[in-house]
């Protein structure tokens, strides 16, 4: 069942569906030639905010943790998708190893975990876990509360230090759902003879969400020629404060004016377009995920004197990691509505195919709110049909429609992350210009 949409179907966004619909064979045609060019990510999820005159990417994660999420019958499309990311870097694969988060009683964890082994063990995989953690000395059962239970494994290296693998498993390749955000583990570097998906420089010790949202901003402005549109639709301004520290008040007048910068802007193109909402931006941590280090600033004058509640939030992220540099997002306000809470979809994709997704709830944030954040609700989404299938005879706001543009909106942001990818890839030899 696909939960009904509170839209309001007025102004440029319904353009923008309209136009995106009538270019629907270029559209899949520019995306083809961009997957000849570049990578898709193993997997990824999108969080996409609509707001009734744009809608955007505002996070893209290459360690999704939520397939549990994701509508049952969904589950055969996910199922070939990771058929066709196989066959491509392990065409005779027989084994993968799984290596999840570290944190692996929270249920809902655990329960994506069986998904995504349940997944690939349905595309002809023996699936086996293997586990970071230093306290997993030997196989360790756990159970779900649906009655399964998964085994974790400690990991081993083998083949002269060249694999890595479990006391009797030597897989083809091996699959982290674990965003090291602690950092890369000597386990896992140096191997030279199986796949690691997605790559190391992909965790949060590494990765950066300035250089997600910068090759983003060029992806943007190249689908926005195409289809006849002002890039800023579908793309949020963005600007990076590196050189900052919130427990000794350091970096406070780069983030106030780089955040007075940034509304201006916005301010601007509400103008332009005779928009009357109150912009604002969104403060948060350049590295890191779980919706920490985060916070929704109307004014520049409201970083300036944080008091020590907000200071201590925005300075550290998972696992510890001091924050030391802040991407300010411009703030793309959701209409999007269930059961009257503020809601976001949030699109799922392996390799570069749209295998569904889910609505994340919050009944206690606003519309301009952050909605990752303790409290959430997810309600699946079934993408009506397909989200790969418009129908060009309904009205833009149809069900199809409206999903069929998040999902292109989502492999934007993949491709977004591929070409991050590579531009950060410490071996960037092996690539072509960007």
């Amino acid at each position: 069942m696909v939960p009904h949409l509170v839209t309001a179907l007025h102004g440029p966004l319904l353009e923008l569906e309209r136009k995106m619909l009538e270019a629907t064979p270029a559209v899949e045609r520019w995306l083809r030639l961009e997957w000849q060019e570049h990578t898709p990510p193993f997997y990824s999820s999108v969080d996409v905010r609509n707001s009734g005159f744009k809608v955007a990417p505002v996070d893209t994660n290459l360690f999704p943790g939520g397939f549990n999420n994701l509508a049952p019958e969904m589950l055969p499309l996910a199922v070939q998708a990771a058929m066709a990311a196989i066959e491509k870097i392990c065409p005779d694969a027989r084994n993968l190893l799984l290596i999840p988060e570290n944190h692996t009683r929270n249920q809902y964890y655990l329960q994506n975990v069986a998904q995504l082994v349940q997944i690939f063990r349905q595309t002809g995989l023996n699936v086996r876990l293997g586990s970071l953690s230093p306290e997993v000395h030997e196989p360790t059962r756990l159970e779900l509360a649906d009655g399964q239970h998964l085994v974790l494994e400690p990991l081993q290296r083998s083949g002269n230090g060249r694999r890595l693998g479990l006391a009797d498993f030597d897989p083809c390749a091996i699959l982290l759902n674990n965003d090291l955000s602690s950092g890369t583990p000597a386990i896992l570097q140096d191997l030279r003879e199986q796949f690691v998906l997605p790559p190391l420089h992909a965790g949060w010790s590494v990765r950066r969400k300035s250089n997600h949202f910068a090759a983003y901003d060029d992806v943007a402005k190249r689908f926005a020629k195409l289809i006849d549109v002002d890039p800023w639709m579908i793309n949020p301004y963005f600007g990076l404060c590196g050189e900052i520290n919130f427990h000794e008040r350091v970096g406070e007048e780069c983030l106030a004016a780089n955040v007075d910068s940034l509304l201006r802007k916005i301010r601007h193109k509400y103008k332009e377009y005779g928009i009357e909402q109150t912009p604002y931006v969104v403060v948060k941590a350049d590295a890191g995920t779980y919706g920490m280090g985060v916070m929704t600033v109307r004014d520049a004058s409201e970083v300036k004197d944080l008091n020590r509640k907000q200071r201590n939030k925005m300075s550290v992220v998972k696992e510890g990691l001091e924050v030391q540099q802040v991407i300010i997002q411009e703030g793309v306000h959701t209409i999007e509505t269930l059961d009257q809470s503020a809601a976001e979809p949030v699109v799922y994709m392996i390799d570069r195919f749209v295998v569904g997704g889910f609505y994340r709830v919050h009944a206690a944030r606003a519309a301009d709110e952050n909605l990752n954040a303790p409290g959430m609700q997810f309600v699946p989404l079934a993408f009506a049909s397909s989200c790969c299938m418009p129908d060009r005879r309904a009205h833009p706001e149809a069900a199809a429609n409206r999903f069929y543009m998040y999902g292109v909106i989502g492999r934007l942001a993949a491709l977004a992350a591929s070409i991050e990818m590579e531009r950060t890839d410490p071996d960037q030899e092996k690539f072509g210009a960007v």
